[in-house]
């Protein structure tokens, strides 16, 4: 991978998506684990309120005892997985989850809509681990999947040694540098997240707007619909544009519905995937400077009393080629899922729109006839 196949051009959506053999999560011929998430139910106790949701699992994998599970876990219990993950594999990505607190008085986590988007993002987290080629073996997503009751206390005995010598300090030594294939992701990755900041910002804006606008468009409607009372002359032109009215309220509310639930959190999700894409390339350098400073240090050793070099040095180089060859695959992974997300988001976004639109000229139109109806009516009624 070259560093200038990592730049601004990567911002652009590829052409050629249609000849990506593998869809969102994996061609369904090659795989053998498909998890669901679904069903929301509240639960309410002396000591708290929460939500779980049920983890619905298929398989024909050998580390289960049962092809199929079914079993209620509320977020506290994903956000242990993604902690286990992260901890048991820190050379991969891992996806993220949704946010976790939600700022009270502005939004209510157990409202229909809240919970609906969150169930979308939890399923989507599951079913990105589920399809990765290292992830979906992880013991701790088999317990998650299987277990009735998780044991969240237990200690992190799968721990690897790549994760205890990442979490080690590097003695102070300062990483040379990054080698360009690394630097250009991190160059990229502060420019997605710019793009996406201003993107989510505008969008919020809109979406506000557009909430305002709806309220103000059904008073609007109200207005026309009680008129028609008081003007029998003209009570199916009032009624029609009251009708029209109400038509395109609808429409609205399905444009601001999809960019709440559809659009808004995909723009969330990818910003914080950009800070787990972070915090990995940060894990790499950490073991880059270990494996520099070891170096360093034995290379001073050696000619001081010509010993060999010691078998660690070699381990940390290992580490470091591995954490490299895992990232950058899950890097081209990464990008893979993006491509197919934001080309999927922005075709959908633009249908909605098209389909805003339509509803309302149709609706207009439908107007239209109804006026020309009523002047036909008149013009007879005066010449009789």
């Amino acid at each position: 991978m070259s560093a200038s196949s990592l730049g601004a051009t990567r911002l652009q959506l590829d052409d050629d998506m249609e000849s990506d053999p593998r869809d969102h999560y994996g061609s369904v011929e090659t795989r053998d684990l498909f998890v669901t998430v679904d069903d929301p139910k509240k639960h309410v106790s002396t000591m708290e309120t929460y939500i779980t949701y049920r983890v619905s699992t298929k398989t024909t994998r050998i580390e289960f005892d049962l092809p199929e599970y079914s079993v209620r876990r509320r977020y506290q219990d994903f956000d242990w997985l993604r902690i286990k993950l992260e901890d048991s594999q820190p050379t991969h990505l891992i996806p993220p989850l949704p946010e976790k607190f939600v700022m009270k008085g502005v939004v209510d986590r157990f409202s229909e809509e809240f919970v609906e988007t969150r169930m979308k993002a939890l399923d989507k987290f599951l079913k990105r681990v589920a399809d990765h080629p290292v992830l979906s073996f992880n013991p701790h997503l088999n317990a998650f999947l299987s277990a009735k009751d998780l044991n969240k206390r237990q200690g992190l005995a799968l721990l690897t040694k790549v994760g205890e010598s990442v979490k080690q300090v590097a003695g102070g030594y300062k990483l040379r540098a990054r080698p360009a294939e690394f630097y250009a992701m991190g160059e990229y990755l502060d420019t997605f997240s710019l793009k996406l900041g201003t993107i989510d910002r505008i969008a919020q804006r809109i979406l506000k707007e557009q909430s305002e606008y709806l309220a103000e468009l059904r008073d609007y409607g109200a207005v026309y619909s009680s008129w028609t009372g008081l003007e029998e002359e003209l009570q199916r032109p009032l009624e029609g544009v009251a009708s029209s009215i109400s038509t395109c309220c609808r429409a609205m509310d399905d444009l601001c519905e999809n960019m709440g639930q559809d659009f808004l959190p995909v723009l969330r999700e990818y910003m914080l995937y950009i800070e787990s894409m972070k915090n990995v390339l940060k894990k790499r350098d950490q073991s880059q400077a270990e494996y520099e400073g070891r170096l360093e240090a034995a290379v001073l050793r050696r000619q001081e009393d010509r010993t060999h070099m010691p078998p660690e040095v070699e381990r940390c180089q290992d580490k470091v080629e591995c954490f490299n060859a895992d990232l950058k695959a899950d890097w081209e992974r990464w990008q893979s899922n993006k491509r197919q997300d934001f080309k999927q988001l922005l075709g959908g976004t633009a249908d909605k729109n098209i389909s805003y639109y339509e509803k309302c000229q149709e609706a207009w139109e439908s107007l239209v006839s109804v006026l020309q109806d009523k002047q036909t009516e008149d013009q007879t009624s005066e010449t009789d």
